[in-house]
């Protein structure tokens, strides 16, 4: 299936400096930005058609493809002054670069976008800047089995705040950590109908028109995920998945662990070319 992307935020929160205008999406985590390890968390599974969502920065995510260089995260060998690859990334992705608008609403960008889906029935969709580790086959799976217009993976609230509950004279009733209460928040994996078209407006939102309405219906289902799942909205919490790639703790790296992957790129064929 086809993976629209959407890559065109400003990400205030992930910015060093006035002067820093990379799009939250680049970000460093390890050797390569956080869109490339969520296209390889999708490519592993054998989903290497990826539709871009450009917007802000856009030009640090073409430039990064398109000068992308296959020894950074490979094994190789060099050999009469010639590059011989072990391994690839991207030699079999194909990727549809687009420019979706500067300020437009995520719902806005993948309506403009729809023409490159071709009509295909399904397809997944994704904030590009959060890593989880979540087994996509069994999320498709389920919702290929459902009569729904679209699938959001849930998560359990991730704050570390408490809720009191107060008495109308003041006294506290109780105290309940956040992440205990019996909530799920937005995880940023979808799976799609092309249904989902008929419920965002002109400058739509995804979630707040499209899965809203679709809700309503009862048309959405969800995936419930209790394993690992990271966003990236701050500066801290970049800086915290960096650390962790470092000491070799990457659980969203899926396609280092082996196991089902549908489509486990890595071999020597078709090695040296690019996306």
């Amino acid at each position: 299936m086809k993976v629209v992307l959407f890559c065109g935020g400003y990400g205030l929160r992930m910015r060093s400096g006035a002067s820093d205008d990379m799009p939250k999406p680049m970000a460093m985590v390890g050797p390569r930005p956080l869109i490339w390890h969520v296209m390889r968390y999708y490519a592993y599974f054998g989903h290497t058609e990826f539709i871009l969502c450009l917007g802000y920065g856009a030009h640090h995510i073409k430039n990064f493809f398109l000068n992308y260089e296959e020894t950074t995260s490979n094994d190789f060998v060099l050999r009469g002054g010639q590059t011989e690859l072990l391994s690839t990334d991207i030699a079999s992705w194909t990727i549809t670069f687009v420019q979706t608008g500067i300020e437009s609403p995520i719902g806005e960008r993948l309506r403009r976008v729809r023409h490159h889906l071709d009509g295909d029935e399904m397809f997944l969709a994704n904030y590009a800047d959060v890593l989880t580790d979540a087994p996509l086959p069994e999320m498709i799976d389920r919702f290929a089995r459902r009569d729904a217009g679209a699938s959001m993976m849930v998560v359990p609230p991730q704050s570390s705040f408490h809720c009191v509950e107060l008495g109308e004279d003041g006294l506290v009733g109780g105290i309940t950590a956040v992440s205990e209460l019996p909530l799920w928040e937005n995880g940023g994996y979808f799976v799609l109908r092309q249904e989902v078209f008929d419920h965002i407006p002109e400058n739509g939102d995804l979630v707040a028109d499209g899965c809203a309405q679709l809700a309503k219906r009862g048309r959405l289902v969800a995936h419930q995920h209790r394993g690992f799942w990271k966003p990236t909205d701050t500066v801290k919490e970049r800086a915290a998945l960096d650390a962790a790639y470092a000491r070799g703790e990457r659980p969203w790296a899926v396609w280092e662990q082996g196991g089902a992957g549908a489509g486990a790129t890595g071999s020597r064929a078709g090695a040296g070319a690019r996306a």
